[in-house]
């Protein structure tokens, strides 16, 4: 317990140092995002959606809103699909890159995440976890995570869960550095960044 103790503090002190860090190298990357949000699609800049924390406590995910305003009211609602015609052209370019997670760095000073740790989940998933899964809310989620660079939305829910649980397993300060060396590798990957075409049929997470 005391070990684990210390394993969040430090892991805390280094979510709050890296964020404000980024967000320093960042500002004029961010400056540049709001500008073109603004001039390219009308509606708001940073898109907010309710999620599951730690220990099951809804917070506010933010987002840089990469598709069309009302896109949750239209088509396959929270669901991204394939060439999904609701994600504005300039939206593309900032979830290609990641670039539309940035906001959640203010998640992290908050307190509400981690830079690395389970992605947090939609509100209807907590009634379909079985007793294991729940462990994935132990943690604060992050902005980026084991799963993430292990196939991310390639992989079912129930695939990317396992993921996260052995993560929490086998947490170390190593680890999370080589998820974030990873992470950076990831524009490089586009097959983690597409959904399987089955997912609604066989990924039991993906049903309200």
């Amino acid at each position: 317990m005391y070990l684990k103790k210390i394993n969040l503090f430090f892991k805390r002190a280094f979510d709050i140092v890296l964020a404000l860090f980024l967000l320093i190298c960042f500002s004029p990357v961010i400056l540049l995002i709001i500008l073109a949000i603004k001039l390219t699609s009308p509606g708001e800049v940073v898109f907010k959606q309710k999620r599951l924390g730690q220990n099951g406590k809804v917070f506010y995910l933010l987002k840089f809103r990469s598709m069309i305003r009302g896109a949750q009211q239209m088509g396959s609602g929270m669901f991204l699909e394939e060439n999904d015609d609701r994600i504005t052209p300039f939206g593309k370019i900032l979830r290609r890159t990641g670039l539309d997670e940035l906001p959640q760095l203010f998640n992290v000073l908050k307190g509400e995440m981690s830079i690395v740790g389970p992605r947090p989940a939609p509100l209807h998933h907590l009634d379909k976890y079985n007793e294991e899964q729940k462990r994935r809310l132990s943690v604060k989620p992050g902005i980026t995570g084991w799963a993430q660079v292990n196939g991310r939305v390639a992989l079912y829910w129930p695939d990317r869960i396992k993921l996260d649980l052995w993560y929490i397993d086998n947490y170390s300060f190593k680890l999370d550095l080589f998820i974030l060396f990873k992470t950076a590798l990831s524009p490089l990957d586009r097959k983690s960044s597409v959904a399987r075409t089955d997912r609604k049929e066989k990924d039991p997470f993906m049903k309200y």
